[in-house]
């Protein structure tokens, strides 16, 4: 079976490259046009990575993560969200990485089956970083004024993490 997951990827580039080859697509100048492309939208998304990057690094060095996270636990607590979670539902829609830390120091220290390492597990798989994704994005595509977007999707995350927390709580509370 395992060999046959390894062929996956291959399988498919090759299947792809015969059908562009049956089709009379002349394959070199389509992958010259791919690369074309790719290089345009990199073009336009490194600016918004050479800000965001070193924003994030400081926004974890200053401690205002750790800091909000104090005073959100109370009223997480009252929501019956884990308020050791509190770092990683504030750092999640900035940074893939910072949450991923923060989220394994969560399980490392609560356990991976306790209530709360089950819900950080729930809370970074089914979130997006979106304020990540939102620049890229909005970078790549031009978009100057992103209006109602980024509200609606940090909405959208909070209704993540609380359903997140709220279905770990009635499935192993």
């Amino acid at each position: 079976m395992r060999s046959l997951l390894d062929l996956t990827a291959p399988l498919l580039i090759g299947a792809v490259m015969l059908g562009a080859a049956l089709r009379g697509v002349n394959l070199y100048e389509a992958m010259l046009a791919g690369t074309r492309k790719g290089l345009r939208v990199m073009a336009d998304i490194l600016p918004a990575l050479l800000v965001l990057f070193p924003a994030i690094r400081l926004l974890r060095a200053s401690g205002l993560p750790e800091l909000l996270g104090r005073l959100l636990s109370p009223l997480l607590d009252t929501l019956g969200v884990p308020p050791d979670t509190a770092l990683l539902m504030l750092l999640r829609p900035i940074s893939g990485s910072a949450a991923l830390a923060a989220a394994s120091e969560i399980i490392r220290q609560c356990g991976p089956d306790s209530l709360t390492g089950r819900t950080a597990a729930v809370m970074i798989g089914s979130s997006e970083t979106t304020l990540y994704v939102a620049a890229v994005y909005f970078a790549a595509a031009g978009v100057r004024r992103s209006r109602w977007a980024v509200p609606a999707a940090l909405c959208a995350d909070l209704a993540c993490f609380l359903s997140s927390a709220w279905i770990c709580r009635i499935l192993w509370g």
